[in-house]
């Protein structure tokens, strides 16, 4: 019986690019072979730089880049957070921002998260106690619950983030990849001032090329920049250089397109078995993104069904590690992204199979 990793959010290897790639790092040498292999500013290297602002539609002092955005996260730690600070995230959020924010001794508060955003009644009441220095979210295809928010709620964020004086901290690696329906605005369109806007070509073009990017207010900005060269003098050039050319050659779109074609069956096969094999299970049915959340049955705990599953082949996350203080008993994510459907609907009965075992 072959094993299913329903476990890491990893893209699919036959998503990745591989003959562009190649070409755009043979002209990129080419144009610009000394300037990528040399030192240089710490905020990244020039030419992706300007591509950012434009496609962001921002002035160049407002992009940073670096290797990838949970660097960028550890930047925030050392140059704008302290120990001792209050930030929040939604509970769940991404485990591995959790993990860094309490590496460098922040105080790390949950607000719930429903299907449509963060719960505001309950970021209110939050906000009356203490006010964070920031709130940290993940408006579209939410890492680990599948969750968009609102642009209602969207607005509001900005409004509160205003009222209390906290920054807010965007970060967007799955926004480019919706497969139906209409974007909402992103948070640093509402609240430019106050958002720090991240994302990554980690999902659209491959984990390899380790370069994420930042959007924010120039004096923060070069706060963070100032982080990063003492940390690494400048980042990956090399592989930045890399993706500009491959950038600079129209190639994001197409590609972008490609992993829609490539994940919307996978989604869909997730979404199919889920009704199937556990009717009722899915609380947020997503239009994009790497993932699908579910919520087990009462008696069946996230932990015991694991065990379940390791005996039939199919390896699951631990739903504790996505909530910064408790809960997650019963929460599961499964990343459909690296599995062909035909693997998705077989995952999905062998999980439905467990939690039977379990509740029986």
């Amino acid at each position: 019986m072959d094993t299913i990793n329903f476990t890491r959010g990893v893209p699919a290897n036959e998503s990745f690019p591989l003959a562009e790639v190649t070409d755009a790092a043979v002209a990129a040498m080419a144009a610009r072979g000394p300037s990528m292999l040399q030192y240089g500013p710490a905020a990244g290297f020039q030419p992706l730089r300007e591509w950012l602002a434009q496609w962001q539609g921002v002035a160049v002092d407002r992009v940073l880049t670096g290797n990838g955005s949970l660097q960028i996260i550890e930047f925030l730690c050392l140059g704008l957070l302290k120990p001792g600070d209050v930030v929040f995230t939604e509970a769940p959020t991404y485990d591995r921002t959790i993990g860094m924010l309490r590496r460098h001794g922040m105080q790390v508060a949950g607000v719930p998260l429903e299907a449509d955003g963060p719960d505001i009644g309950a970021l209110e009441a939050a906000l009356a106690r203490q006010a964070p220095k920031a709130f940290y979210v993940i408006p579209d295809f939410q890492n680990p619950s599948g969750a968009t928010c609102s642009a209602a709620k969207r607005r509001r964020l900005a409004a509160l983030a205003e009222r209390h004086d906290f920054l807010l901290i965007e970060d967007a690696p799955y926004r480019p990849l919706r497969y139906r329906g209409s974007e909402e605005p992103t948070i640093y369109s509402l609240a430019p001032e106050r958002t720090l806007f991240m994302c990554s070509f980690t999902k659209l073009i491959a984990p390899g090329v380790r370069t994420g990017f930042m959007v924010g207010r120039p004096d923060l900005i070069a706060k963070l920049a100032k982080v990063a060269e003492d940390t690494y003098i400048s980042p990956g050039y090399l592989a930045q250089g890399i993706v500009d050319q491959w950038c600079r050659r129209g190639l994001l779109g197409p590609q972008i397109e490609r992993l829609k074609q490539l994940y919307l069956p996978r989604l869909d096969a997730c979404l199919g078995a889920l009704d199937t094999y556990m009717p009722g299970s899915v609380t947020i049915r997503p239009d994009g993104g790497f993932f699908i959340s579910i919520a087990l049955p009462e008696g069946a705990s996230t932990s015991a069904v694991r065990a379940q599953a390791a005996t039939r082949g199919l390896n699951l996350s631990d739903g504790l590690a996505f909530f910064p203080q408790g809960g997650g008993e019963r929460f599961l994510r499964l990343p459909f992204c690296a599995l062909t459907p035909a693997e998705i609907d077989e995952g999905v009965r062998r999980l439905a199979d467990s939690v039977a075992a379990v509740r029986a």
